[in-house]
Formats: C-alpha cells, structure tokens, sequence
C-alpha cells in the first residue's frame, strides 16, 4: 500500500537588508517580494499528484502552527544566504516530530551543515526526486539522494506548479529555459552545479509553461532565470522567433528580463531577436575593470571586447542592463575603486551590484584558496545577523590588505549610488536606449500600471530627497526625447530608491568594519603570524 503525504513546502528566508530584496521597491508596486520560489513549485511538478501540496513563502507571508499540523512532511532549502533560516525550519520541525526534506544548491555544496534534516535531496531534482518518492512509500524515515551531476535532461522537466503561488504578491514571476553556462569562472558554483554544457527546453516546451502562466491570469514581468539564457545560443535563436509569434498571438501579455554574458553584445542577430520577443532587459556580469583581474578569475570573454562599446550596443537594441561587480580578487595589486566607477560611469550602467569576494568551496577559487590555507574555517556558514554577500565577502586571507579592499569598496558604494551619479547615467542612458520595437501600453492586469500615474512618480522622485531635482529633469527628458523608454527609466528610478539606502546602510557598516580592524591591528601579535580578519574571528566564535 502506498504511503500518502501532504507536503508543506516552505521557501526560506533571505535577508530583508539586500540589494536583491527590492523592498522600497516592492512597497511603491504594492508587492511582498521580487520573486516567487521556482524551484519549490517545479519539485511539487515532480511529486506524485495525489500528494497534496501547499506552499508557504517566508519572505511573503507568516507560517502558522496550523500549517504544521496540516503537513505530512516539509520540504525546504534553498541557497548560501537562506541558510539561516532554513536551520530554523529544520528546528521547528525536529520539535514537532515532523519529518523534513532539504534540497537545493546549498545543501548540494555543503550537506554537513544540514545534517539535522531527515532527508537530503542533493542536486537537481529531476534526477533523483523518484528515488525518494519511492523511499517514502515504503516507509523510510531518513536517506540521501544524490542526482549525478549534469546529466537532468531538462526537456523532461514538468511544468512548474504556478497555481501555488499568490502572484500578486511579486514584482515578477521566473521561468528557466537552460540550465549550465560554457564558461568557466573561477569564483562560480554555477558551472560545479549545473555543468559547461548549456541544457536547453524544447521551444515548445517552454511555451507552455508560459501558456500555464497565462491561463492563470497573470499579465507583466516575467524573468528568464537562467545564468546564462544564450550558453547555448543555437537553441536560443530556435527559440525566439516562437516566442516572438506565441506573444503576438496572445497580445502580448509578458515582458521579459534575463541574464547573460556580455559577449551576447557581438551578435546584432541575437540582440534583434530578444528585442523582437520583448526581452527588456538584461543582467550582465562585468566584475571588474582590471584585465589581468578578469584574466586570473578566468572571465577572459570579459577582455575580448570593449565593456562600454558592448553594453551600448545591447542598449541599442531596446534592452537596458543591471551589471554585477566584485571588489577582493588577488590580482587587485592597488587601488580597485577609480577603475571601477569610472567603468559604471563609461557604461552608463544605472544599477550596479557591488560586492565584496565570497569564496564558495564548491568552485575553484574556493578550491585554490583551500589548497593555499587561506579559506577560512566555516567559511560556508552564514551567521544570522552577517547580511548577504555584500557585506560578509572575504572569507579568506586576501593578499593585500582587507582594510585597502574595504576602503574600497565603500567608495564605489558611495560614488557609484550618489544621486548625481545615478541619475547622469539614467540620462545617457535616456539617449542610447532604443525602444521602437516596445509596446507603448502595458497589457491589462499588469501591477506595473502603478508606476504610470504622476503621483507613482512624485513619490519616486521625491523619495530621495536629495536626488529630487535630478530624477525630475531625467524624468521630463526621457518624457520629451524618449517617451518609449519612458517606464522603463521610471522603473529604475524606483530601483534606485531601494539601492540607495541600502548602498548607504552598507556603507556605514563597512565603516564599522574598517574601524574594527584598525582597532584590532593595534593590539594584535605580529603581522607575520596573526589573522586580520575581524569579522571573521567573530562569525566563527558565533559558530
């Protein structure tokens, strides 16, 4: 007899002080989160449907005492800075005697931390979620699955469980076409998890999953999750025109954002198509400005191309970019900050993300630096109260020392996020960002709408008071040079309100952090045989 099973799915928490948390954005479009648990809905896909199944996201919504009591078992887990709160999840169940299933990247890379959950799902869950199924049917009350790695073809990958999800309380919902990214980073865990070769959906495939989003009434952003949308540009190009024809079909009820590498910039081909099947946006990894930087972490397509030249061509075809940069490499022999905001400034990138260096020990860097004692013990632990990857990076020894690098780091926050800064780029990027293959009206039911009205702007502008004068005048400009690129100029303003504050908040506690380590420095033992890291020595006593 089969053993049924209610399963809770819980998704845990992120930290609310982030970058990637949106929230002073979130509140201006009157939702909870950014985005909703892909990878939560699509293992619900995977389970037997007679199991019921509800879900419960923490960054939206309170779990109550009645969800536990509904569920069979929980399932949880998710990446390196929801580690936290998923031992929490794992408690609370361990003191209800309720049993707990953990997946994900984190517990992939680092399965020890999880030890206390009853069962490990390692690795993609197509290729191995089967196995525990049948595991649990017949009775078993703990076990390790481990998928091998690389071999998910994802073309057998179900439809996700979209009718879980309460999607009014997001900024957009995400979907993934492939899985892998061709290049070979030395700091990325994507290439250890998902592999170099680019697993694709079949096209028609993925307009179903769109076609399930659509059904269910849901109209506006939608994010393409992939790592890299174009590792594999051959099916990519198969796929866009089908995109392109499924949108005109339905009037085009989504707008599309992604992620790629920058090298998309050398094929107008390409760039015309993801315009054409309304992609409007893209994040791009640029890291740093420093060739012999980019060379050593192994980002050499970074160097075979002008960076400013390449984002102004993506800009040309109607798509505006959020670029990721990184401060702590190796190869950093001097100051990094000058060279680093004047790349933000030449690209005219408007929202960056800058962070301090992690070393993960999933990935080669995190390998290197093991093999040179310089990772430091519990480096994959995150303490509670240690923020995200912004402020917790430099987990190891650094070559130069960690007070330049922080330094640093605090001046490109303050400068690249200065309001004068920000809104000089929004204007270039006013005049570069060509939008005639954008629709002018968005479709019905699309929270975006909120961002239309003159008082939706009036709080945008006027939310950072200081920058008051200069978002209006790039407001009125885009209005009268550039009025199709006019909402999506006011949607990274309101981006800005949220970076804004918590590019200073970070600031200050890299400050703190800078104060802690001078201060440490003067009352230490000799240089030759002490550990500069502060912050480090505290987050491994909380351990």
């Amino acid at each position: 007899m089969s053993r049924g099973c209610n399963i809770l799915m819980i998704y845990p928490r992120f930290h609310a002080d982030s970058f990637w948390s949106y929230s002073a954005t979130c509140e201006l479009m009157g939702a909870r989160y950014p985005t909703a648990p892909l990878g939560l809905i699509t293992v619900a896909a995977l389970l037997p449907p007679t199991w019921p199944v509800r879900l419960v996201n923490r960054n939206t919504e309170e779990l109550t005492e009645s969800d536990f009591n509904w569920a069979d078992t929980v399932f949880t887990g998710g990446m390196l800075m929801q580690q936290p709160d998923t031992l929490d999840i794992i408690d609370m169940c361990r003191a209800r005697g309720l049993p707990v299933v953990v997946g994900g990247p984190d517990v992939t890379e680092s399965p020890h931390i999880y030890a206390a959950a009853d069962f490990q799902v390692r690795g993609e869950a197509e290729g191995i979620l089967d196995e525990f199924v049948a595991a649990w049917e017949t009775g078993a009350t703990s076990g390790v699955f481990e998928a091998e790695r690389f071999t998910v073809d994802v073309t057998k990958s179900p439809i996700p469980r979209f009718d879980l999800l309460k999607v009014d309380q997001y900024l957009y919902i995400g979907v993934q076409f492939s899985r892998g990214c061709p290049f070979n980073c030395e700091f990325c865990d994507i290439i250890e998890l998902y592999g170099r070769v680019s697993r694709a959906k079949a096209s028609a495939q993925m307009l179903a999953e769109l076609d399930a989003l659509y059904k269910l009434g849901y109209r506006g952003h939608v994010d393409f999750v992939d790592d890299n949308l174009i590792g594999n540009k051959m099916a990519v190009k198969a796929f866009l025109p089908e995109l392109k024809a499924w949108l005109q079909q339905h009037d085009y009820p989504f707008e599309f954002t992604t992620e790629a590498s920058i090298n998309l910039a050398d094929d107008d081909e390409l760039m015309k198509q993801m315009s054409e099947a309304n992609f409007c946006g893209v994040f791009v990894g640029i890291e740093s400005p420093d060739t012999e930087t980019l060379i050593q972490m192994k980002k050499k397509q970074n160097t075979r191309r002008s960076i400013p030249e390449s984002i102004h061509r993506i800009y040309s075809h109607g798509m505006f970019v959020l670029g990721g940069f990184i401060v702590g490499f190796d190869s950093e022999k001097g100051s990094i900050a000058e060279p680093m905001i004047r790349l933000v400034e030449d690209t005219a990138i408007p929202i960056c993300m800058v962070g301090l260096l992690q070393a993960q020990g999933e990935t080669q860097l995190g390998r290197r630096l093991m093999k040179e004692g310089r990772l430091y013990p519990g480096y994959d632990i995150i303490a509670r109260d240690s923020g995200d990857h912004c402020e917790i990076g430099l987990n190891f020894d650094t070559l130069r020392p960690k007070t330049e690098i922080l330094r640093d780091y605090k001046q490109v926050l303050e400068r690249a996020y200065s309001p004068e800064a920000v809104a000089g780029r929004l204007q270039r990027l006013t005049g570069m960002l060509d939008c005639t293959n954008r629709m002018l009206e968005l479709p019905k039911g699309d929270a975006r709408h909120k961002l239309e009205s003159m008082d939706a702007v009036y709080r945008i502008v006027t939310s950072v008071p200081e920058a008051r004068d200069a978002m209006w005048h790039v407001f009125t400009h885009c209005a009268e040079k550039n009025p199709r690129a006019l909402r999506y100029i006011v949607t990274l303003m309101s981006l800005y309100i949220h970076f804004s504050q918590v590019a200073l908040r970070l600031a200050e506690r890299i400050s703190d952090r800078i104060s802690a380590l001078e201060a440490a420095a003067i009352t230490a033992a000799p240089a030759e045989t002490m550990r500069d890291e502060v912050v480090g020595v505290r987050l491994r006593d909380e351990r």
